[in-house]
């Protein structure tokens, strides 16, 4: 895909309890709302929400993958939290390009992650080298 402002990308995934686990395992965040159904069932929430992080990552699998695609180099990644996901959620996760340094191959996008009702649940910035030939 051609580095031309504007230009955007998706990706869409159905969070389920295995990758709230398996994000858990890895990343070390055993924190209760994410794992325990009885005590998540006290919180505001009313039940386990997903790791915000894990929600985020899928951004890196749109920027890594997709756009600009297999060699990027990420820089850096603005974060907001802006609702909660819950496990059977599907959030599709957008990157516009918003910024291009050709000299430097430097790439600033828009982040978001949006729910299946289109509740923005993420928003950010991500800024990524560019891998030759994007």
């Amino acid at each position: 895909m051609t580095l031309t402002l504007g230009a955007t990308a998706s990706r869409t995934k159905t969070i389920t309890d295995e990758d709230v686990r398996a994000f858990a395992q890895a990343s070390g965040d055993t924190n209760s709302i994410h794992l325990d159904d009885a005590y998540a069932a006290q919180t505001p929430f009313k039940r386990r929400i997903a790791h915000g992080m894990l929600t985020a990552s899928i951004i890196s699998a749109v920027l890594g993958n997709d756009f600009p695609g297999m060699g990027t180099i990420y820089l850096g990644q603005d974060v907001k939290f802006k609702a909660p996901v819950f496990i059977g959620d599907t959030v599709t996760a957008t990157v516009e390009l918003v910024k291009y340094r050709e000299d430097k191959r430097i790439a600033t996008f828009r982040t978001t992650v949006t729910n299946q009702d289109g509740v923005l649940v993420v928003e950010g910035e991500a800024v990524v080298i560019a891998p030759e030939g994007a």
